[in-house]
């Protein structure tokens, strides 16, 4: 019973929705012309000559007569037993059904009313007293004659002013369609101020010291000017996507204390010539109007990529007028003080190299992926409106989740809040953790998937190969974990591994990662003397690899030191700087590194074939297994190379980050070329 009259309360029906006043007022303007036409007396009379009034008049068939002075006008009114007549009714009726009962009938026009007025007196003068029409002289002001001839056009007038009324608001399709030029940022100030502090930014310390001096420029201008600075005019956020740019934009909106408009990219892309540049204008015009003030402007690549790339010969190119409006009010001739620009964008290379100079953006700040002490920290920041239980450590899982961005984290936290919740429990604990980072890194587990038993022997021995070969090479990752469940798309396993966070390899380090990799190739040919096609992400990662040895990182003793690595990644390139020489000498140097390497890797499994053959059982038994599982199977690693974890945790690890010139830059090369910490079937 209770659950039926749950039921019930929560299947109330939604109250029908009312139309608008303006539905309202269309429709009684309708009805109102429509009534005052249909009971209009001009128009509902059915017009006659004179002598068809004569012919009355003798029939003694017209009850009155009604002469309208100023308008030329005479209006007749038939008797009840005249309206009897089939003729007259179906006059009147075919004319207009609702003066039958009320009148008048019929009308003419005269041309002055004192002439007419004389002559019916001497043509009624030979009839009897009773038989008389009576004659009535009137004027009117006919409003209803006047609405029913302008009705229309008062109606099409009104309707005009409606639609354009509602084009220029925000509402309905095609809005703002007057309004086009107008800037779309939206305004955060006293009224309706960001809730997001510098507090809830976790992992970007050097980012936020950056960032705050311009805020307390804002809030304390003296403090800089009493020494002669001049406030920066603009600051570029620059790093990978996830890594919190928008969430630092709003920190400062939240912070600063003074109006900040926000707005995209895009949001100055329109298909007609010219709005961009106006969106532009006044954007700055009111953004001078709140000034001091801060302007936002989000994936700034939409709008201010290199002018001249890609454009057709004698075309106009809209964006390109709008970004040279942007550099204008950016830094032009009249430039006003008091407006700051912060831009966030990942794709730094495409931006037009006059947007990046000092003057415009005079900062350029990099937001890269987050170290093992801010990955902690950023964990602490989206646990805290977390149920957690006592065993859930924030640097396990600092150290577990190498290479995660800002949002990615945040994913892994509401995974296992969700988890936990499906699962019934009261609070989250750290195997709910360690299912939110499988869920994210390897996908949604497929239960159901149907595997047959020599698919999943295969399997079995390929992720045994990675994990056999990671032990027991001295430069490879150590292992975190082994699974052969199905996960996402196509993955029948994989083996996860703890990366140590560098930003400098050795060739050997490199040898002995794509060994690691091709690890699970190398066990299927071993054990079944053959080789399946779960080795296909295997493979197109220590092809990146090699061809990086040999043509980015100058590592191989036939090319020598060359690198033909492009930072500027030109869109437009047509022609590899180097011959086909040099080419064919690169792809036989690439093909060698492979093999080398892929037989070193079939050595070492078949010199520890009892300890895969280990492995493989233990994987088909029991599905999953983590290091400890290795470290009782098949003894502890051979090398004593401590984890970022345990450097970390020791501390041991080194302070700053002045491994090289260019850290940022080595950091971005060797995220996009190093195997990552994943390897599946």
């Amino acid at each position: 019973m209770t659950e039926k009259a749950n039921n019930k309360k929560k299947l109330v029906p939604k109250p029908p929705q009312r139309p608008s006043y303006q539905v309202w007022v269309i429709a009684s303007l309708l009805f109102l012309i429509l009534g005052i036409t249909v009971f209009n007396k001009s128009t509902s009379t059915v017009e006659i000559d004179r002598k068809r009034f004569e012919t009355m008049l003798k029939n003694h068939d017209v009850r009155n007569i009604v002469i309208v002075s100023n308008q030329n006008l005479v209006e007749i009114t038939l008797k009840d037993e005249a309206l009897s007549n089939e003729k007259y009714q179906t006059e009147i009726a075919k004319k207009s059904p609702f003066a039958l009962s009320q009148g008048p009938h019929y009308h003419f026009a005269i041309i002055k009313p004192e002439t007419f007025e004389q002559d019916l007196e001497k043509f009624q003068k030979g009839f009897p007293e009773e038989e008389r029409a009576p004659v009535k002289i009137e004027p009117r002001s006919d409003l209803s004659s006047f609405i029913a001839t302008w009705g229309v056009l008062i109606l099409m007038f009104f309707g005009l002013w409606f639609l354009m009324r509602r084009m220029t608001g925000a509402a309905g399709p095609g809005g703002q369609i007057f309004n086009i030029g107008k800037s779309k940022a939206a305004l955060f100030d006293a009224e309706n101020r960001v809730k997001i502090t510098f507090n809830d930014v976790a992992g970007l310390d050097e980012a936020k010291e950056e960032i705050r001096e311009i805020v307390e420029f804002l809030k304390n201008p003296m403090k800089f000017t009493n020494l002669g600075g001049k406030i920066p005019k603009g600051a570029l956020l620059v790093g990978p996507p996830g890594t919190g740019k928008t969430l630092l934009a709003k920190a400062v909106a939240g912070e600063a204390g003074v109006p900040f408009f926000s707005l995209s990219g895009s949001d100055f892309v329109e298909m007609f010539v010219g709005v961009g540049a106006a969106r532009v204008r006044d954007l700055f015009k009111q953004a001078k109007e709140k000034a001091p003030c801060i302007v936002f402007i989000d994936e700034i690549d939409a709008v201010g990529r290199s002018r001249g790339r890609g454009q057709i010969p004698g075309s106009n190119d809209e964006r390109e007028n709008t970004l040279n409006s942007l550099l204008v009010e950016m830094d032009g001739f009249a430039t006003d003080s008091g407006v700051i620009i912060l831009a966030a964008t990942n794709r730094p290379d495409v931006l037009d190299s006059a947007l990046l100079r000092p003057g415009r953006f005079d900062r350029q700040i990099s937001i890269d992926k987050p170290d093992i002490i801010g990955r902690e920290a950023i964990f602490k920041v989206h646990m805290q409106p977390l149920k957690l239980s006592g065993d859930v450590d924030a640097k396990k899982l600092a150290a577990q989740t190498p290479g995660f961005a800002g949002a990615e984290i945040a994913n892994v936290c509401n995974e296992s809040a969700l988890i936990a919740a499906r699962k019934n429990k009261t609070a989250i604990d750290m195997q709910d953790f360690q299912d939110a980072m499988d869920r994210v890194i390897g996908g949604l587990e497929k239960k159901n998937k149907i595997i047959l038993p020599e698919e999943k022997k295969i399997v079995a021995y390929h992720e045994a190969g990675h994990a056999v070969a990671g032990w027991f090479l001295e430069h490879a990752n150590p292992l975190v974990k082994v699974s052969i469940v199905p996960r996402g798309v196509a993955a029948l396993g994989y083996a996860q591994y703890l990366p140590r966070e560098q930003f400098l390899y050795t060739t050997e380090q490199l040898i002995d990662e794509m060994c690691m990799t091709l690890g699970g190739r190398a066990a299927e040919e071993v054990v079944f003397g053959k080789i399946s096609t779960g080795a296909l992400s295997d493979l197109e990662r220590i092809t990146k690899v090699a061809y990086s040895i040999v043509t980015v990182y100058g590592m191989n003793s036939k090319i020598g030191n060359v690198s033909f690595y492009d930072s500027k990644k030109s869109d437009y390139e047509f022609n590899k700087p180097y011959s086909e020489a040099t080419s064919q000498t690169i792809d036989e140097e690439v093909r060698n590194i492979i093999h080398d390497a892929y037989e070193r890797t079939k050595l070492l499994l078949k010199d520890k074939r009892n300890e895969l053959e280990i492995i493989a059982q233990e994987l088909l038994k029991k599905e999953i297994i983590f290091q400890n599982d290795l470290e009782r199977l098949i003894g502890k690693r051979p090398f004593d190379t401590e984890t970022t974890y345990q450097a970390y945790t020791n501390g041991t690890a080194a302070k700053g980050r002045n491994l090289a010139e260019d850290p940022d830059k080595l950091a971005e090369e060797n995220e996009e070329n190093i195997p990552a910490p994943v390897t599946d079937v």
